[in-house]
């Protein structure tokens, strides 16, 4: 999902004459964040397109929370508002996670961006050293309290990882993990790559050790970075990892973290993502959502790249 072709022109963030120029010429991603931040997508056509409206059309207040996210190729300003959905033939409100997949580079990365702004904003109303009330500033991409106290936009580092055997070819295995939290479809159960997030003073090659042996008690060698993914669910950056490790290691699970896991087989996985049923304690396996790095990761190791 953190595809663009904007550019997001951080100059002009400061610039309130600009930006009000901008404002009236702007294309604007509306996101109702009453509905879990929904956003309009086209289903008229056979890719998913979001939908922009004209600043002109929309209320005069919501200029003044407007977040700026940048500039399209053709000049033009592009910016967020928080508002509810209005109805629009053709269309339907979705999530991030149900369409990111399906937009295009554009569209993905408009809504990645603004979907993470958003839920930093959410999540710091309050300075977090003075106490006091903030408001939105710098065109969205600051808060400041009544004192003139900053705070900008975090992105939490977190590292999830694809564990596998090394082998080549359709006996090769990886480890998958069910997380305890996740909530299971009648029937289903689904299994993802292992994750967890960076602790102060800690690499991420150190945080995939760490998590993969208090996760699952897997000491694990060979620990290779792959690529990242922005991840605004509320606001990560996913750091994907292959690593090996011994199969014929006792895999012991920790409960508050992890209700089960196991080695699967390169044909156990071909046969989930075919859509064939893989039996998983009795229930049927799932694998994480298209839009997930974990996905990824999975299918670079089916594909042997490793």
């Amino acid at each position: 999902m953190a595809r663009s072709t904007l550019d997001r022109a951080a100059h002009r963030r400061t610039d309130p004459e600009w930006l009000a120029q901008a404002w009236a010429g702007a294309r604007v991603l509306v996101l109702d964040v009453e509905s879990g931040g929904r956003a309009l997508v086209r289903t008229d056509a056979p890719v998913p397109t979001l939908v922009l409206v004209d600043a002109v059309d929309l209320p005069a207040e919501l200029a003044a929370g407007a977040m700026f996210l940048g500039v399209e190729p053709d000049g033009a300003p592009v910016f967020c508002v928080h508002t509810e959905l209005a109805a629009v033939p053709d269309t339907r409100a979705a999530q991030l996670r149900q369409v990111g997949h399906l937009l295009g580079d554009r569209d993905a990365g408009l809504f990645t961006t603004a979907l993470a702004l958003t839920n930093w904003h959410l999540r710091h109303l309050y300075h977090p050293v003075t106490g006091e009330p903030t408001r939105s500033d710098e065109a969205g991409w600051s808060r400041v309290d009544s004192g003139g106290e900053r705070v900008w936009p975090r992105t939490d580092p977190a590292m999830i990882v694809l564990v596998h055997d090394g082998v080549d070819g359709v006996d090769g295995r990886c480890l998958l993990g069910n997380n305890a939290t996740w909530p299971s479809a009648e029937g289903q159960r689904r299994f993802s790559c292992l994750a967890g997030y960076v602790e102060p003073g800690e690499s991420a090659e150190a945080t995939v050790a760490r998590e993969v042996q208090e996760e699952v008690g897997v000491p694990v060698t060979e620990v290779r970075y792959v690529s990242s993914q922005a991840w605004p669910f509320p606001g990560s950056l996913m750091l994907g990892f292959l690593a090996t490790a011994d199969p014929e290691h006792p895999v012991r699970v920790d409960p508050a973290e992890i209700a089960q896991a196991r080695w699967f087989s390169r044909q156990e996985i071909g046969a989930a993502l075919a859509g064939r049923p893989v039996d998983v304690g009795g229930a049927e396996l799932r694998l994480p959502p298209p839009s997930s790095i974990a996905l990824f990761l999975i299918h670079r190791w089916l594909d042997g790249h490793c």
